[in-house]
C-alpha cells in the first residue's frame, strides 16, 4: 500500500476484537519504531509492550481508573504498549535548553507513528493515549520514577463497528505556506 494510502486509512480505534496479537507483528512494529529518526541519533525510548492478560488488566484496572475514566476503552485492547522517555544525548539536551524545544517528546512521537502506521498495514489498530494514571504504570511495570512515560498505545484487531470517523482536516492552503509564513493576521 501507498504510504498516503496508509496514513489516510489509518484511524484511532477505541473499539478491539477479542483476538491475540501475533508476536510477529508486534516485532515488525517495534522494527519500525527503531528505524526512527532521532535528534543527534539519541533514540531516547523503550517500548514496553504488555501482553500477557494479568498484567494487562493490572494496568488497565489502575492507568485508567477514576479521573482517567476517559480512557477505559482501552481495557478491551489486547496490547498496551508503553513509550517510555530515556535520557537523550548531551548534545540534544543543550540543543533543547538553547531552543525550548523538547527533543524527546519529537523523537517519540516519531518513533510512536512509525509503530502505529506499521500496525495499520499489518491490520492492526491502535489508539494514541495520553491521559493515563502515569505512576500506577510505572509501578506495574516496574519503571524507575526518574522516568518518564508520556505516551501508551493501546494496540488490537479493530472491531469494525469502533473504527474511528476521520476528522475534518484543514485545507492544504490554510496548513501550508511557500517562502514564508501565510496566515491570518492577529
Amino acid at each position: 500500500m501507498a504510504l498516503l494510502d496508509l496514513i489516510r486509512k489509518r484511524r484511532s480505534i477505541r473499539r478491539f476484537l477479542d483476538r491475540p496479537v501475533e508476536r510477529d507483528k508486534i516485532m515488525m512494529c517495534l522494527e519500525a519504531a527503531r528505524l526512527a529518526p532521532s535528534a543527534c541519533n539519541s533514540q531516547p525510548w523503550k517500548f514496553i509492550v504488555v501482553d500477557d492478560g494479568e498484567t494487562r488488566n493490572r494496568l488497565c484496572h489502575t492507568a485508567f481508573g477514576g479521573v482517567y475514566s476517559i480512557s477505559s476503552f482501552a481495557r478491551k485492547a489486547p496490547i498496551i504498549v508503553a513509550i517510555v522517555s530515556e535520557k537523550d544525548k548531551f548534545i540534544a539536551r543543550v540543543g533543547a535548553l538553547l531552543r525550548g524545544t523538547r527533543y524527546y517528546l519529537i523523537d517519540i512521537g516519531i518513533a510512536g507513528e512509525h509503530f502505529v502506521l506499521q500496525a495499520e498495514e499489518l491490520g492492526l489498530g491502535t489508539c494514541w493515549i495520553g491521559w493515563f494514571n502515569e505512576g500506577a504504570v510505572k509501578s506495574v511495570l516496574g519503571v524507575p520514577k526518574d522516568k518518564k512515560i508520556d505516551v501508551l498505545l493501546a494496540v488490537g484487531y479493530p472491531d469494525k463497528e469502533g473504527r474511528g470517523l476521520r476528522h475534518d482536516r484543514e485545507p492544504l492552503e490554510k496548513m501550508a505556506g511557500f517562502n514564508g509564513y501565510e496566515g491570518e493576521a492577529e
